[in-house]
């Protein structure tokens, strides 16, 4: 059936805008800012209204990205995930992807509860997950820039990504 592959194809593609591009988003743009904000004191609206709602679209665009990728593979799965001939960069492309996803969700957004005080947390563990949530954060940054290349073009994959 080609439509099952179409709606995983543009599931994949459009859920990996938008985990990428808030994870840009944090690293480049609310960052730096709630640094400033902290400074006049205008943080609040920030941590209590915005970061919430991205970090929800974030964690959740991860999800669906990375199942969309996996019913992308479909029966080449486990031969992407093994490196098997012929699948090495999608495998690079798919590990890449799923250690992203688990650094959002083992590392990034539970410690993102306590900075947030949606659970309780010390200043102590505060800024013990600030340091993790940010080294989580940077890593998935770096890692996204690899990853975006295996996932656009490496494959033969012109075949699965683009319909070719």
């Amino acid at each position: 059936m080609e439509l099952v592959p179409a709606i995983a194809r543009w599931l994949h593609f459009m859920a990996g805008i938008m985990w990428v591009g808030l994870l840009y988003y944090f690293n480049f743009v609310q960052v730096p800012a709630l640094k400033a904000a902290a400074a006049d004191g205008t943080a609040a609206g920030i941590t209590k209204h915005v970061a919430p709602r991205a970090l929800l679209y974030f964690r959740w665009s991860a999800v669906v990205t990375w199942l969309a990728g996996a019913a992308l593979l479909g029966s080449s799965f486990v031969g992407a995930f093994t490196l098997s001939k012929g699948l090495v960069g999608i495998g690079v492309g798919a590990w890449l992807g799923t250690i992203m996803l688990v650094n959002v969700w083992v590392l990034i957004w539970p410690n993102q509860q306590k900075i947030l005080g949606m659970k309780p947390a010390t200043d102590d563990e505060k800024n013990k997950a600030r340091r993790i949530a940010l080294l989580a954060s940077r890593t998935n940054l770096l890692l996204s820039i690899p990853l975006l290349f295996f996932m656009a073009g490496g494959w033969s994959h012109r075949a699965i990504f683009f319909g070719m």
